[in-house]
């Protein structure tokens, strides 16, 4: 699905607020998590990684712009082939930005030569799982990790893909 006048960009120092509001819009809109993982510690410990991680992600983030807005992001970090995160505001979700954010991120680590993409996510995450598979991704772990930044133990899954070189 294309998505009509969407731009997708690195992001630059005027979208930090943006992008952290989206990011936690989109993880607040999730109903992957147990009750138990959301007291308001977590949440607020949440809140204020997201507020914090695009002035530390930097030139690994790439924006979705949709009508002069950032609608969505997504980034690589910590390892050359890995996304680190994909996140769509809730309003916004179930039109391709995800899907088109997550090719173009593809592209770019084919494009460096590496082989594979590795991503991860909550095993509830079930949209998201469906979004990846639906892009060539295929779960190659399953089991409990500690979130840093939530401060609990997640049940995770692991996923890659291969990507084809000219």
């Amino acid at each position: 699905m294309v998505v009509t006048g969407l731009a997708i960009r690195r992001m630059t120092a005027a979208d930090h607020e943006a992008v952290g509001a989206v990011g936690f819009a989109a993880w607040s809109a999730s109903d992957a998590f147990e009750d138990s993982y959301l007291d308001p510690a977590v949440i607020a410990r949440v809140k204020r990684e997201f507020a914090v991680f695009p002035s530390q992600g930097g030139a690994g983030i790439y924006v979705a712009e949709l009508d002069g807005q950032i609608v969505g992001w997504g980034a690589r970090e910590n390892a050359s082939n890995y996304v680190s995160d994909l996140w769509v505001h809730p309003d916004r979700q179930g039109r391709g930005i995800g899907r088109s954010l997550l090719l173009h991120l593809c592209d770019l680590i084919e494009s460096e030569g590496l082989a594979t993409v590795r991503l991860d996510t909550h095993a509830r995450n079930s949209g998201a799982i469906r979004l990846y598979e639906r892009c060539g991704f295929v779960i190659t772990w399953r089991g409990l990790e500690y979130s840093d930044s939530m401060g609990v133990d997640l049940e995770k899954v692991h996923l890659e893909k291969a990507l084809s070189h000219p």
